[in-house]
């Protein structure tokens, strides 16, 4: 489902989780189903959040990196240059 982007199946493959009455699966299959949308959303298109959280995560070391050295204003900037 997953390299092949079949957004349909999951509901099929779902049922059958629940029916199969395993206990790790069946809780996954039951929080799949709180989404569906959003997970049928995600085996369907080709849109990708990776810039967004490549984005996220570098500014997020930077802060720690700095976490207690700098001021504010400096920490700005080092963050808005890298």
């Amino acid at each position: 489902m997953l390299t092949q982007q079949t957004g349909v199946l999951p509901p099929a493959w779902i049922n059958e989780s629940l029916a199969a009455d395993l206990p790790g699966l069946t809780g996954f299959a039951r929080g799949l189903t709180n989404d569906l949308d959003a997970v049928t959303a995600g085996l369907t298109l080709l849109w990708s959040p990776g810039g967004t959280e490549g984005t996220v995560r570098r500014i997020k070391k930077i802060k720690r990196q700095l976490y207690g050295l700098t001021e504010f204003e400096l920490s700005r900037k080092m963050i808005l240059l890298a």
